[in-house]
């Protein structure tokens, strides 16, 4: 039986260790949130957690680890939040919709989380001083743009290059979450609303064949 790997591609190890290592992860969530990424030590984030600075070393390699296990983390949650969603559509319009949508409940329901993914991966940078989060990047617009090309191959989506598209379409979401961060009375349900009724009439074919004006 193949052990259990951690976000980060560590052994996890026992119940009880997989349990520290998800308690320590939260404290990061938490203290990066409230006191962004520069004020995210590992003795803040052990003072929050409420243990000790060396149980972090324990379980971490250091704050490198960590933090891009915060960053897997969140990736890996609201992906499991939206498959399901995704799953159950009956078509790529349907699919889009709901990539939209999922991203903007989860992220909506989660701030912290949203507050310390978007700290980290703006200031968290690889050895060659570029970003480190590009591959999670990309494969978000792969995968948007995937699910674009099927709904053009089903006669659903209007002929456009679907890297675009995609691109497009999840730089709007960013864009959401970055409005609803600066201020958060936006109502995000209705600009999630907003957002899924502007991609469909830019992308949808319309009954008959006809595309959008």
């Amino acid at each position: 039986m193949q052990t259990e790997k951690s976000a980060t591609g560590r052994p996890e190890g026992s119940f009880i260790e997989r349990a520290r290592r998800a308690q320590i992860t939260a404290a990061a969530i938490e203290v990066v949130a409230e006191s962004g990424y520069a004020g995210a030590s590992l003795a803040r984030i052990a003072a929050h957690a409420g243990i000790s600075k060396s149980v972090i070393s324990y379980h971490f390699a250091g704050k490198d680890e960590l933090l891009t296990e915060v960053v897997n983390q969140v990736f890996h949650d609201t992906w499991r939040h939206a498959e399901p969603l995704l799953a159950a559509q009956p078509d790529q319009a349907g699919r889009l919709r709901v990539w939209i949508e999922a991203q903007l409940s989860y992220m909506s329901e989660n701030r912290d989380r949203l507050l310390a993914l978007g700290a980290i991966m703006t200031n968290h940078l690889g050895a060659d001083g570029g970003a480190r989060y590009a591959d999670e990047i990309r494969s978000g617009v792969t995968f948007v743009a995937d699910l674009i090309r099927d709904g053009q191959r089903a006669g659903e989506f209007r002929d456009c290059d679907p890297v675009v598209a995609a691109t497009t379409v999840n730089q709007a979401v960013q864009g959401a979450l970055n409005a609803w961060v600066l201020d958060p009375g936006i109502d995000i349900t209705a600009y999630s609303r907003a957002l899924v009724d502007l991609f469909d009439h830019a992308l949808r074919v319309r009954p008959g064949g006809e595309e959008d004006a």
